[in-house]
């Protein structure tokens, strides 16, 4: 995929959409503002969030939600997932396909409701006053849209009652509008693949985090907020393959030497000799996987891919695999929430690609934002008391109170209770709404519960590109956690997730993930390649050195992708492959595929 375009657009849109927003924001708090007249309310909750979050934050949240909605929609107009184009003009064209029915009378009912469709009737009639009727109208419908998909994607569309809506740009129709830009950019040919979702984000948060390295020349930790755009790195296809093709891919072919899939996967290495001792699964379904970093959800895409095959060669009705894959198989844990959004999006344009109708189905994709919930030593013995104290052991009593600062740990926080399916589904039935105080209680009980369940350790497979981030970006407090709790790694956020995510894997399990390459090497992991050396067993490993992400030039990050196996083998014979001398992503790319495909791993 070409991402020049991609990248300038996006970078264009962030600056463009937070001028706008500023803009909107400066009309709708003036005093005598039309919006306090029609919409106190919104405008007060509004005030409320600035005096709280700050003013810039609201302006960077309301520029991304639109951004995000718009590519989204331009996405799913490309592949007619839409009824009707929404951002996207009919052929020979040139306003939005939704606008130009309804000039010509028709207007979806089940998408637009009866108000609004006569609202829009009016103002393209000229029945109401408007100094821009056209645009107006077609605001409206935009809304109406967003509100209509937030049944079946509320992680990304949720419904638009508030100051967002008061927010949106105006310019929407013209042909230097953010649209314009966006159908210009996200062509047909880009929009094949839900990839380009991952790849906009990446770029949308690029000059932010060039700010914050450039912070961080002056010593300038990197805050928590910080923390997703500093360590966003999208991961290219082919290592994608590779990783997911040696863990979730040979698993499947453990359990099913006769199957067809390892036709499929380019980049799978075949066990030197029939293996015996591996994870048994009976199916599928069985089959968890996890991504504890996933960004905008480009391994569990691929993931999805393989799993399908998985499925098909086992029989399974096509109409019920994609809904299977995501309800089963398929998790992913995120600190963004933007991020978040975008990898639950992209799973749902994978299972639509699959199932025409599974809109329909209202299925929810696991994916697990981490949030901050603070719970006072008050709170906790009131609720306590009311629920029944002897089911507050103290592992429990400590879990609810280390997501406090989830914002800053996130998936490398290691829950302390032991049953924490047992305690999370004895609490769920228990009924606190009689109480205001105890409900709110309750409800942050219970969120702390579900991501301590996510992050428990029960999957087959666990893939990522976990965040690069050295002591000297870390700030005081993250530096002082990760010495208490990853003192054999430290040094890096990296390290500590490959700690991390072999006690996230079950026995016998797989983790794979591309890392920078100094643990391998320096004497501060030490204690962490023992471990992975005298308890865990390499299977396969591609040593990439630098350049293997065009995205970042020259030397700064040298790296490499391995896959281990949860479990000691200390007779077994991995594949090696020594890429350092490529001098770019397609290089490295071709000389992996060749190795395999020759067999020249040592």
């Amino acid at each position: 995929m070409d991402t020049s375009k991609l990248k300038k657009f996006a970078q264009y849109a962030r600056r463009t959409l937070l001028e706008q927003v500023k803009g909107k924001l400066n009309v709708v708090l003036a005093l005598h503002s039309a919006a306090r007249r029609e919409r106190p309310q919104v405008v007060a909750e509004l005030e409320k969030l600035i005096n709280s979050s700050g003013r810039e934050h609201v302006e960077e949240r309301v520029a991304y939600i639109w951004f995000n909605r718009f590519c989204a929609l331009r996405l799913m107009d490309v592949n007619r997932y839409t009824r009707i184009g929404v951002v996207s003009p009919a052929e020979g064209q040139f306003q939005p396909e939704i606008l130009a029915e309804s000039k010509m009378g028709h207007i979806d009912e089940e998408m637009v409701s009866a108000q609004v469709r006569q609202k829009v009737l009016d103002l393209l009639a000229g029945r109401a006053p408007s100094n821009d009727s056209q645009g107006e109208a077609y605001r409206l419908l935009l809304v109406a849209v967003c509100n209509g998909w937030h049944e079946s994607m509320p992680f990304l569309f949720e419904r638009i009652d508030d100051y967002t809506e008061l927010l949106m740009p105006d310019d929407l129709l013209s042909g230097n509008s953010i649209l314009a830009y966006t159908r210009e950019a996200m062509t047909p040919d880009a929009c094949k693949d839900v990839e380009v979702i991952g790849w906009l984000y990446q770029f949308y948060i690029s000059e932010k985090k060039d700010a914050v390295f450039e912070g961080l020349k002056n010593n300038q930790k990197i805050t928590p907020e910080n923390i997703p755009a500093a360590t966003q790195l999208f991961t290219p296809h082919w290592i994608v393959r590779y990783l997911v093709d040696n863990s979730l891919g040979r698993l499947w072919l453990l359990n099913r030497p006769g199957s067809q899939l390892a036709e499929q996967m380019e980049y799978y290495i075949p066990p030197e000799k029939p293996e015996t001792d591996f994870l048994k699964i009976n199916g599928p379904e069985e089959i968890k996987v996890c991504d504890p970093a996933c960004g905008s959800g480009h391994m569990l895409t691929y993931a999805f891919d393989l799993l399908y095959a998985m499925y098909e060669e086992e029989g399974y009705d096509p109409a019920e695999i994609p809904e299977k894959i995501l309800t089963h198989n398929l998790f992913g844990i995120e600190l963004d929430e933007r991020a978040g959004e975008l990898a639950a999006f992209a799973l749902t344009m994978k299972a639509r690609s699959r199932q025409r109708r599974f809109f329909n189905k209202r299925v929810k994709p696991n994916i697990c934002v981490l949030d901050k919930v603070s719970l006072s030593p008050e709170e906790l013995d009131e609720y306590m008391t009311a629920v029944g104290r002897d089911l507050f052991t103290h592992g429990l009593h400590e879990t609810l109170q280390q997501f406090s600062e989830a914002d800053n740990f996130g998936s490398l926080i290691v829950p302390k209770v032991a049953n924490v399916v047992d305690v999370l589904a004895t609490l769920e039935s228990k009924d606190m709404s009689s109480n205001l105080f105890l409900a709110e209680t309750h409800k942050k009980v219970l969120s702390v519960l579900r991501m301590a369940e996510v992050l428990s350790p029960r999957y087959a497979v666990v893939v990522a590109n976990p965040p690069y981030m050295g002591g000297k970006g870390m700030n005081l407090r993250l530096s002082t956690w990760a010495k208490e709790n990853f003192p054999s790694s430290k040094s890096d956020l990296f390290a500590m997730f490959i700690e991390r995510n072999l006690n996230l894997a079950v026995k016998g399990g797989a983790v794979a993930m591309i890392t920078m390459q100094s643990w391998m090497f320096l004497s501060s992991f030490e204690a962490l390649r023992s471990r992975i050396l005298n308890q865990r067993t390499i299977l396969s490993m591609a040593h990439l050195g630098a350049r293997a992400f065009d995205s970042i030039g020259g030397e700064v990050v040298s790296t490499t992708a391995f896959v281990l196996e949860n479990a000691h083998r200390p007779d077994y014979r991995g594949a090696y492959m020594r890429l350092v001398g490529g001098s770019s992503e397609a290089e490295k790319m071709e000389m992996l595929a060749e190795a395999i495909a020759q067999g020249k791993a040592v």
